[in-house]
């Protein structure tokens, strides 16, 4: 696939002249084996330690899409499917779904594996997570377009898109609820 300048999309509106980047060039995985000291109150690792390896892992992954530094906006969703047990070895595979003119949403899928032994992985948690680019200034920045290489990630990229229009949506909706509220006398 050859990169396509920033603007080319009508719906991407952005720097002209700004080229997209594949998926492949900012995907990664992480890999941590838990201990103890991941432990909750019920002996299996807490959900927080999973959470800071998918931040750090989709963190990774957008500040190597953007090309500098990229700030967490928001955590879309967070699913554990299995729990994750002491010793399991965990990895983390982050990925650009979809990019906006300065955002990007991060998809994150975390399987788990017992550390000494050779069966397969379990998918036990999947996120998907919003970045923005920012400069040094901590002002947002532009950022390349996504490339999807495969109908995965094709597909990936279209369901990125119905995400950010439930979350655009949903915002608009409660800012609404809050005016109607206030114009009827009601204080937050």
């Amino acid at each position: 696939m050859t990169d396509q300048p920033h603007g080319a999309d009508p719906d991407r509106p952005g720097t002209p002249d700004m080229l997209g980047k594949p998926t492949s060039a900012s995907r990664t995985t992480l890999s941590h084996i838990m201990t103890l000291n991941d432990t909750n109150l019920l002996g299996t690792v807490h959900g927080g330690v999973i959470m800071k390896l998918v931040d750090d892992a989709a963190g990774a992954v957008a500040g190597r899409h953007s090309g500098g530094p990229a700030v967490t906006a928001s955590m879309d969703e967070m699913v554990f499917l299995e729990p994750v047990r002491v010793g399991d070895l965990v990895h983390v595979q982050a990925q650009v779904n979809w990019t906006g003119r300065t955002s990007m949403e991060v998809g994150v899928r975390v399987l788990a594996e017992r550390w000494n032994e050779s069966t397969p992985p379990t998918h036990v948690g999947s996120a998907y997570l919003v970045f923005a680019a920012v400069d040094q200034d901590g002002k947002t920045r532009p950022v390349p377009p996504v490339i999807p290489e495969t109908e995965r990630d094709k597909r990936r990229c279209q369901e990125a898109q119905i995400r950010r229009t439930h979350r655009l949506s949903r915002r608009q909706a409660i800012m609404e609820l809050r005016e109607r509220r206030v114009a009827e006398g009601f204080a937050d």
